[in-house]
């Protein structure tokens, strides 16, 4: 890997691998080849204990590309705010240098130049090697780790597998503690099946039975914390599954348990490890979303710690508010958070946080790792691997209201549909492919590998649509955390419309065209949609059109064979200037 003397510089900053003086001698600095692990990982340590800590990583168990958000839009007193930050405005925000390795993990800035100069991020093999590390130095005993949740879902392997594949790479990490969300779309008895194969607990104080006629009728469905001791304290962790699974995703995969944030619930269990069990440190194990939590931190007094997940965000420095100090790992495995504590009788005194960018082309991958995931690859090897066509431009996922591959899936609907629109829902996760490169069937599923991916085509009245967009809407812009769900907005095939995000509710979009057509309230569309349940709302489902969303998209790339997607959007923002504004600016 090629990189010059000032971007090392960059690297040196970012991995603190010592003061690099700029009068220093040619010879004092070290080239990336004589950069050791140790200069990579070089931190502080503190205390008496260690918190290691992933969320989102989406099955992704191989290295991968990742870009982030070129938008990130939300209420205006919420944006340019942690957990809204992207671009320039991110940078600013935590002194990024340009053009420097944690530009490039935490950005989309300059992306295209950055990944093949950085190369790949992630992946279970490289992540072991630092984890490794780390229990090395700390000592194994001392060591937890921590998995917020958004694990067993998101790509081909595990879809294949139901999730077991990816039960086994967290086994082979060695996470010791997890909790849920779209882990939860494999139902009931599957998620009770593949947690009986992982070594880690299983943790969530706000899933409650709530079938009148089950024996888990009003009772926790999972244990709503542990109690761990590692370097001689006591630590409660307690779980927080996403609250809004039942209504996220299709109740049916959850039916008869009852999700929410239940911030009541979960001040008593704080009161009761530390009345009742005298623990040194309380943490919450989360999965409600970054904004989400830092209103809980509001609300429940008492924890130390908030290990977030499911709004993907890097945070390379942690928040505090009221005391309680809020972390988040990023996603896809693109990271992992260290945590150094130091607790005993019964309080926290300090502690050192540190988000570290698994830099795949850097960290060397444990052979074991690569090993497993051949393993659990080679079953599906040859439908993976195959070659669809190639993309001009790159694609990507995150994107508060577009982006290229989510046009790329609803060009490939519209195309075999014949629909007037193409609804694609807002999720997080994917990857990321570069111009120029081959896209693999492993690609498509790393973008809608769902178990509910069938497209629907059925007729939609405009006056429903319209109303369902402003319900998105609020959802999305909400100016309260605790009523956005962590979505994107839905991505639209064959729409274009303006929106203004600091109108009330039910007052945001305008100009919603259709076909280039200003949409007729009274007139009836021909509708095609797939990760939710707004063919249930529909009329006149056409049966005999219904697909899953990856053999769509697959076919068509297979007859583009060239995919070229423009990075131009389809939606206009009328009371924003840029895609990633300041706090308390409108624009960057």
């Amino acid at each position: 890997m090629d990189i010059s003397r000032r971007d090392f510089m960059h690297i040196a900053a970012v991995l603190g691998l010592g003061a690099v003086s700029v009068g220093c001698s040619k010879d004092s600095v070290k080239t990336p080849a004589q950069v050791s692990l140790k200069d990579i990982y070089d931190f502080k340590a503190t205390g008496n204990f260690t918190l290691l800590h992933m969320c989102d990583i989406h099955a992704h168990i191989k290295p991968l590309y990742w870009r982030e958000p070129s938008t990130l839009i939300s209420a205006p007193n919420l944006v340019g705010t942690p957990g809204f930050l992207c671009g320039e405005a991110f940078a600013k925000h935590y002194g990024l240098e340009p053009s420097s390795l944690d530009a490039y993990f935490d950005t989309h800035m300059d992306f295209d130049t950055l990944a093949k100069k950085f190369g790949k991020m992630g992946g279970i093999a490289h992540m072991k090697t630092y984890l490794d590390h780390v229990r090395k130095e700390r000592g194994a005993e001392n060591v937890l780790f921590l998995d917020s949740g958004d694990t067993w879902q998101g790509t081909g392997v595990a879809l294949k597998t139901r999730g077991e594949a990816i039960v086994k790479a967290q086994n082979y990490l060695g996470v010791d503690v997890m909790v849920g969300h779209w882990e939860f779309t494999y139902g009931k008895e599957r998620v009770k099946e593949l947690i009986e194969m992982l070594d880690a607990k299983f943790i969530s104080q706000n899933v409650v039975g709530n079938d009148p006629f089950a024996d888990e009728y009003e009772e926790l469905i999972f244990e709503p914390y542990t109690i761990e001791q590692r370097g001689g304290a006591k630590i409660g962790i307690i779980g927080q599954s996403f609250p809004f699974t039942s209504t996220a995703n299709p109740r049916e995969f959850t039916e008869g348990w009852s999700f929410g944030i239940r911030a009541e619930t979960l001040q008593e269990y704080v009161d009761e490890l530390r009345d009742e069990h005298k623990v040194d440190c309380v943490v919450v194990l989360s999965h409600d979303g970054f904004s989400v939590d830092q209103e809980l931190a509001r609300m429940v007094h008492g924890i130390d710690f908030i290990l977030s997940g499911h709004t993907h965000d890097p945070s390379p420095k942690p928040i505090v508010i009221d005391g309680t100090v809020i972390v988040i790992a990023g996603s896809h495995g693109k990271y992992v958070g260290r945590l150094d504590i130091d607790a005993k009788d019964g309080k926290v005194n300090n502690y050192e946080y540190k988000l570290v960018p698994i830099a795949s082309n850097m960290i060397p991958a444990d052979p074991q790792g690569e090993k497993l995931v051949d393993e659990l690859y080679a079953p599906f090897a040859k439908e993976f691997n195959e070659v669809l066509g190639k993309t001009k431009n790159t694609l990507y996922k995150r994107d508060t209201f577009f982006s290229t591959f989510d046009q790329l899936i609803n060009d490939a609907i519209m195309d075999e549909m014949k629909c007037d629109i193409s609804f694609t829902p807002g999720y997080r996760w994917g990857t990321t492919v570069l111009a120029g490169d081959d896209i693999l069937m492993d690609n498509v599923y790393e973008m809608c590998g769902i178990t509910y991916p069938n497209v629907y085509t059925f007729e939609l009245k405009g006056s429903k649509i319209a109303t369902l967009l402003e319900d998105i809407a609020d959802n999305v812009f909400n100016a309260n955390p605790l009523y956005q769900q962590g979505g994107d907005m839905s991505r639209l095939g064959g729409v274009t419309y303006s929106i203004a995000v600091a109108n009330a509710a039910g007052e945001r979009i305008s100009k919603l065209m259709i076909g280039g057509e200003p949409i007729d309230l009274d007139k009836t569309y021909i509708v095609s949609s797939w990760g939710g349940n707004l063919q249930n709302a529909g009329e006149n489902l056409q049966k005999d059109k219904i697909r899953a969303v990856y053999d769509v998209t697959r076919d068509y790339i297979k007859r583009k064979k060239v995919v070229d997607v423009s990075n131009e959007g389809n939606v206009t923002l009328i009371d924003y200037d840029c895609g990633c504004p300041v706090k308390g600016s409108r624009s960057c």
